[in-house]
């Protein structure tokens, strides 16, 4: 779903036409509220904003899946490191950014 002009509106306009805005958003209209002229906050129907959260949600564990897989790989390819040679290597680290 695309925004257009009709889309975005002044923070001032807002506050005058809640009710009627909320009625275009439940209807599956998002708004684009902007303050002095830039984009300050969104006006989305609570059911879209619950399915952005699971969506999100859903990204971190394919994300965390595809890292555990990829962690699995190295182990089975013998890529490995001791706890010995992380810490070295996270000290030598630390002492450069200093």
């Amino acid at each position: 779903m695309g925004i257009n002009s009709d889309d975005i509106v002044p923070l001032n306009q807002v506050r005058a036409n809640l009710t009627e805005l909320a009625e275009q958003v439940r209807g599956g209209k998002e708004k684009i509220i902007t303050r002095n002229g830039k984009s300050y906050v969104a006006l989305v129907d609570a059911r879209r904003l619950d399915h952005y959260h699971r969506l999100e949600r859903e990204h971190i564990h394919l994300t965390l899946l595809d890292d555990a897989a990829r962690g699995l790989a190295d182990v089975d390819a013998g890529r490995t490191m001791s706890v010995a040679e992380v810490r070295g290597r996270y000290k030598k680290s630390a002492k450069r950014q200093r």
